[in-house]
């Protein structure tokens, strides 16, 4: 059975997706749904090699320095 990586929120009556959620489906559902908009297919359990990447943590730490907007 394929999988697939849902892309954009979907959700019917019986069933709710998110981003990130992998599910098993059939070959037509997977081939219907895997246009690269909606879902991706998943190969062996490995992310796709166009899947999004998380952007990595800021090193800096904190917040930044406020502007000040005020003028007196």
């Amino acid at each position: 059975m394929p999988r697939i990586r849902i892309l954009q929120s979907v959700a019917g009556l019986d069933f709710s997706w998110a981003p990130g959620d992998e599910i098993d489906v059939d070959a037509a559902t997977a081939a219907a749904w895997a246009d690269g908009e909606r879902a991706e297919l998943v190969a062996d359990g490995k992310p796709n090699a166009t899947a999004e990447k998380a952007t990595p943590k800021s090193r800096g730490g904190g917040r930044g320095r406020r502007i000040e907007t005020r003028t007196e």
